[in-house]
């Protein structure tokens, strides 16, 4: 037998840099420093062990295609060595998935002071959920029993197929949604202006949703003030965990509550208890971090829409800089080896193109994923997938050598980065979120804990795709797949149920999601990308330009405009304002604190206030339709029209009738509700024009 250990070195060279990438993918998005070791592990495990499906799928598929040829078999191990790392890889996925992830999600989210108040919690929140789960498997586990009889093996597949079948659900409709969405945000962020006004028609939601996370904050600190002046009334543990929880919040004595001014603070109880002071504690750290996670999205949406516009700007001069570079940015755009011209080049030519290029690719892929989905059962060996990784050289016998592998992890990745993109567009996973070094706890459990869900579903369902005598010959197969297939229910189920993939591929497809939110009022995923395309209304792409543009004149008037290094840009509207890409501007109306850089010139409460009242304005002045604004431009062309003399004498009235006093003024009506100004509304009592 010929030794693997080339195979062996790269297979753990492989591993090595798979955990060197979910090292840097966790400092992202985690702060390593402040996040303990019970949850950094954990999560690193249920990230790394999904990635590595990409190594091992291929590595199986080659190691089972048993030829001689050490250089056509690519990279294989032993038979033994693929059955203890699918072992391995298999349970330790489902631990955390369906143990571990939920119980450390619920101790982080508990909200109490104490290691068993938090365990007590979690053990408690997590019950109802395994009960409801077990109910599944108690129904799936008679018609397992009655196909096989009591049998230790029946059990063991009754657990691992109602994993994969709940997990493959999950896949098929996030695949299929990422199969259409992925090629399509490619296509259309191709199109600068379009790009930019699909980012300003996202400005208005994410902007009341940052108002809205930060008036819940302010609510609750409001709590917290009221909380802290009946301390002393409160047992000793009680004031303890009081001043913890003020110390963890920086809400100083002397801080009056705003919130409390408008009658929105929720009354104390009578008697203060520790589920009352966990409940606090648990939505204070959430509307922190969702107060932080809007800022984050706020923040990027300004950069990413004065990038955008300094790009269309540049143009006209063939020249673009953006300034300083912004700590969001990627280190690909720190760099200043560029000069402006080719700057320009590169923004407003050669990154289209790549995306457009990109777009194409990842279009016929999601073609040949949905086929290759639909003919496998009928007709395997027509399977695209198929077809681009076997090879027949050895007396017609299918194998797998290097370069097949390779596709084969392209496929897989493709794959795994449709399902994956979906997170974002699906609104069905409440308020968590991935923030950039800031991500809750209990949302980085849950993230993780999806994804190792994905895992074994997404790896199976890509070997089905190929014939019987290749995938049924696999390790995998013998480890998961005879279980599965241990009753006709099951064996059918995974060849027939993604055939379901074109029910998601339609839908995102036809925009069906939005027609099903016109007509009954609810919505499954984020609104259109397009937003509103005339840009009237609430939430429309001229409103936010308004705001976007509101957003850099604040920086401004807060005394940013002595600390720009950058060029100044015109702004969608035509309005010049000076423009540097750094995070100043961009955070200078988000939010109370996380500005040190900015000068307090202003309250946050005189900033909000003077905020709505300007979206107020603009709203009223943005909300009119052709037929109004028709109207108002004919009224204000007859108002405008100077008279003359003998028709003005003509149509006075005499004095009994309310007409000119002596002092020439009028003392009746207002002139304008005479002639045709009154079949447009009249002429405004202080003469200004309705433009």
């Amino acid at each position: 037998m010929k030794s693997s250990i080339g195979s062996d070195a790269f297979a753990l060279l492989s591993l090595a840099f798979i955990s060197i990438f979910v090292l840097l993918l966790l400092r992202h998005f985690l702060p390593l420093r402040t996040t303990p070791a019970y949850l950094v592990v954990p999560i690193f495990l249920a990230l790394a062990l999904p990635i590595s499906i990409i190594l091992l799928v291929p590595i199986d598929l080659a190691s089972s295609s048993r030829i001689d040829d050490e250089a056509s078999r690519g990279i294989w191990l032993p038979d033994g060595v693929l059955l203890v790392a699918w072992r391995i890889t298999y349970w330790l996925t489902f631990a955390l998935t369906w143990v571990i992830l939920p119980l450390l999600g619920e101790y982080v989210d508990s909200g109490y002071r104490t290691p068993k108040d938090r365990i007590l919690y979690s053990l408690r929140s997590n019950g109802r959920y395994q009960l409801i789960m077990l109910a599944c498997a108690a129904a799936g586990g008679i018609y397992v029993f009655l196909q096989n009889g009591f049998k230790g093996g029946s059990i063991k597949s009754l657990v691992m197929a109602l994993a994969y079948c709940w997990g493959l659900v999950m896949a098929i409709y996030l695949m299929g949604h990422g199969l259409v969405a992925v090629p399509r945000r490619l296509f259309r962020n191709a199109n600068n202006a379009g790009r930019l006004k699909r980012i300003q028609s996202r400005a208005p939601k994410v902007n009341d949703r940052l108002s809205d996370a930060t008036i819940e904050l302010e609510e609750l600190e409001a709590q917290l003030t009221q909380l802290r002046k009946r301390k002393n009334a409160v047992s000793r543990d009680h004031e303890e965990w009081i001043e913890d929880i003020s110390d963890a919040s920086n809400v100083p004595d002397s801080r009056l509550p705003s919130a409390a001014g408008h009658g929105s603070t929720l009354p104390l109880p009578a008697v203060i208890t520790d589920r009352y002071l966990a409940e606090l504690t648990r939505k204070l750290i959430r509307a922190r971090h969702k107060r932080v996670r809007f800022i984050d999205a706020w923040d990027r949406l300004i950069q990413e829409a004065v990038d955008v516009q300094a790009i269309i700007d540049a143009s006209a001069s063939k020249r673009l800089d953006f300034g300083k570079a912004s700590p969001l940015s990627s280190w690909f755009e720190r760099l200043s080896i560029l000069t402006p011209y080719t700057r320009y080049l590169l923004y407003s030519k050669v990154v289209p193109t790549i995306r457009i290029a990109h777009a194409a690719i990842f279009s016929l892929a999601s073609v040949c994923i949905v086929w290759s989905e639909l003919v496998k059962y009928i007709a395997p060996k027509l399977s695209i997938i198929s077809l681009t990784i076997l090879s027949h050289n050895h007396q017609d016998k299918a194998q797998i050598g290097f370069v097949g592998q390779v596709i084969a992890s392209l496929w897989l990745l493709y794959m795994s980065m449709a399902a994956l993109a979906s997170f974002d567009d699906v609104k069905i996973w409440g308020n968590r979120a991935l923030v950039r070094r800031n991500t809750y706890g209990e949302s980085a459990t849950w993230y993780s804990g999806q994804i190792a869900k994905l895992t074994v579903p997404l790896a199976y369902n890509f070997l089905t795709f190929f014939p019987r005598e290749v995938h049924r010959e696999t390790t995998f197969y013998h480890f998961l797949g005879r279980l599965i297939n241990l009753t006709p229910l099951g064996a059918g189920f995974d060849y027939f149920f993604p055939i379901f993939i074109l029910v998601p591929v339609c839908a995102t497809l036809f925009n069906l999601y939005g027609r099903a939110r016109n007509i009954l009022g609810l919505g499954i995923l984020e609104d259109d990308e397009e937003g509103n395309p005339t840009g009237f209304g609430t939430g429309g792409w001229r409103e936010g330009r308004a705001l976007i543009e509101r957003e850099l004149q604040g920086a401004s008037r807060l005394g940013l405009s002595n600390q720009l290094d950058g060029p100044s840009s015109p702004l969608p509207s035509g309005t010049q304002s000076p423009i540097a890409r750094g995070p100043q501007q961009v955070r200078a109306s988000s939010g109370p604190s996380s500005r040190p850089s900015i000068p307090r010139q202003f309250t946050f409460q005189e900033r909000q206030a003077q905020r709505l009242a300007e979206a107020t304005a603009a709203a009223e002045e943005e909300d009119e339709n052709f037929f109004q604004g028709f109207a108002h431009r004919v009224k204000n062309t007859i108002d405008s029209v100077e008279r003359p003399e003998w028709l003005t004498e003509l149509g006075k009235r005499p004095k009994w009738m309310g007409g000119v006093n002596g002092d020439g003024e009028s003392s009746g009506r207002a002139d304008s509700g005479r002639g045709m100004g009154r079949w447009f509304g009249g002429r405004p009592a202080d003469g200004r024009l309705r433009l």
